[in-house]
């Protein structure tokens, strides 16, 4: 039985919240949105490209999400020492290269496990706690929620019309 991307119920927008509470909200909103996009799809829709020459398909935006997610939240904001999931010094944009319908299943668990580890990695943290950027840049833990905010919006978008193309689904 081949694998298809599970449906997902998106979490309800916050209307009345604190700062957190709402931008915790809208990101967890936008995920949704991602994981909603390829909800019954197969591997093999998941992995395709709408328009060659162009690598962007919904399997990669997934990857693509999921080591922005880590590189955000757990590389640059805590320093912590740990790899990519797809991204690779010899091709930066191995995220949506290298997209294999095989991993499909894969890569949405590798998803929806770096959201949980990044949110519980900043759970505790208040969101005017900063860090230098590689630029020497100084930004806080309140940039970051909004840059992946904007990040998940303009990508969704992107999901819009990838979904629109393998099977004409439209929708929020």
């Amino acid at each position: 039985m081949t694998w298809i991307a599970p449906s997902i119920e998106r979490r309800d927008l916050p209307t009345a919240a604190g700062e957190r509470e709402m931008l915790q909200g809208w990101l967890d909103f936008h995920r949704d949105t991602l994981l909603a996009k390829c909800a019954g799809l197969t591997p093999d829709q998941l992995a395709a490209a709408s328009n060659p020459p162009s690598t962007l398909t919904l399997l990669g935006l997934v990857r693509h999400l999921t080591d922005v997610e880590r590189t955000w939240f757990r590389k640059r904001f805590l320093g912590e020492d740990i790899g990519d999931h797809y991204f690779t010094e010899d091709n930066i944009d191995a995220d949506f290269d290298d997209v294999d319908p095989a991993a499909a299943e894969a890569n949405v668990a590798a998803f929806r496990a770096e959201i949980e580890a990044c949110d519980k990695a900043v759970a505790d943290r208040g969101l005017d706690e900063t860090f230098a950027t590689s630029r020497g840049r100084t930004l806080n833990l309140r940039w970051i929620y909004v840059h992946m905010i904007e990040e998940y919006a303009r990508h969704n978008g992107h999901a819009d019309l990838l979904r629109e193309r393998i099977d004409g689904v439209t929708g929020d």
